[in-house]
């Protein structure tokens, strides 16, 4: 986890940080991935924001690949690279490097999704819908990357970083999928993605290797709220508001997620 979002639209993220440089993609409206977008998945392009430091270190909103290509790869995916685990990301070989160059970004979340098992065979797993109060939008940190195929094409692809969860993503974030069947996590094993603080952007963005990772902080349960929604989040065919309405109130439902 994070696999699911909401994505804001860009002049709300352009509201919410000074952004000197955009090069938000227009290419990417004619395929209805611009704007707000609500079941944002791995490999779309999502908006973030990060320092150029060939402009004088100005900030840019851009669109970058979720799912962090390293510049080695030559352009090539390299499994599930969505998620960068606090633990390692500094060893990790996909995402080290992005690190010592100091290659951070803020991805933009209007709020992400995540499924609870639940009783009484714990195979049936509800969507949640979780979100930061009075924060829209709020922002996760990452880390991106730019690597080029064998034909010349310049791919620039981000992922977010996770750490262990707090009090309310551990009660959601409960289990996960293993050879077909659901699991019971142990507390300890509950993750949840790594939201930065307002006061803490610029020092992710711009500070010292050590001073990004003490920005990496457990952020607080009681600025948080989450609540079930419909299962048309489990299928990444299905956009729209409808998504974020609490469970029942949405205008159609698809067979539970398990």
């Amino acid at each position: 986890m994070c696999g699911r979002y909401v994505s804001p639209e860009e002049a709300a993220i352009e509201r919410a940080v000074e952004i000197q440089r955009r090069s938000w993609a227009s290419r990417f409206r004619s395929q209805g991935l611009f704007g707000v977008r609500y079941n944002v998945s791995p490999t779309d392009p999502v908006p973030v924001v990060r320092v150029v430091r060939e402009f004088e270190g100005q900030r840019e909103g851009a669109h970058l690949r979720w799912g962090l290509i390293p510049h080695w790869a030559r352009g090539k995916a390299m499994g599930n690279t969505i998620n960068a685990r606090i633990e390692t990301l500094q060893t990790n070989s996909s995402f080290r490097d992005a690190w010592r160059r100091g290659q951070r970004c803020l991805v933009a979340l209007s709020g992400f999704y995540e499924w609870q098992a639940q009783p009484p065979d714990w195979q049936v797993a509800v969507p949640y819908y979780i979100t930061v109060v009075d924060q829209d939008p709020f922002f996760l940190a990452g880390l991106w990357d730019r690597s080029v195929t064998d034909s010349g094409e310049v791919i620039e692809s981000c992922t977010v970083i996770t750490m262990p969860a707090n009090e309310l993503m551990a009660d959601i974030h409960n289990s996960k999928k293993t050879a077909g069947k659901r699991v019971l996590l142990p507390q300890e094993d509950r993750r949840m993605p790594a939201i930065l603080a307002q006061e803490d952007h610029e020092t992710w963005l711009t500070g010292t290797p050590t001073e990004a990772f003490s920005a990496l902080k457990q952020f607080p349960s009681g600025m948080m709220f989450a609540y079930p929604v419909s299962n048309l989040v489990n299928s990444n065919r299905n956009d729209g508001p409808d998504l974020i309405k609490p469970r029942g109130e949405e205008g159609g439902q698809s067979d539970l997620f398990s």
